[in-house]
């Protein structure tokens, strides 16, 4: 099993650095959850029978050349991941970090997320 799903660079209000209102904060996670379930349905994926390990790997392709943490990038992408282990009917405690990697910058960014079953 191996899926690919790009999505938005995630929103501002997701980081953990960021200083939003909370109520705008839960508006976004939400939003971003809903959007990762959609997207990761659209490519394909299928609730798994039986939770297996697996591992995640992202490749971020910024919207501008800005200098980012990897750390506040991968956390921004938290309510992804809940939303793809919500499409393949897993709890997100089965996904393992794999290679974290920077793209050349998009226009509005893009996040792609890698998912393969480990080894």
């Amino acid at each position: 099993m191996g899926i690919t799903v790009e999505l938005p660079f995630p929103p501002r209000a997701l980081h953990p650095n960021s200083r939003v209102h909370w109520a705008a904060r839960a508006k976004a996670t939400k939003q971003a959850r809903e959007d990762a379930a959609w997207w990761a349905r659209a490519a394909g994926v299928k609730p798994m029978r039986k939770a297996k390990p697996l591992v995640v790997f992202l490749t971020f392709f910024p919207p501008d050349k800005r200098r980012r943490d990897w750390d506040g990038a991968v956390s921004s992408c938290k309510a992804y991941f809940d939303g793809i282990a919500d499409a393949l009917g897993v709890d997100d405690s089965n996904f393992r970090p794999g290679v974290i990697r920077w793209g050349e910058p998009r226009k509005g960014g893009v996040v792609r997320i890698e998912i393969a079953e480990a080894s």
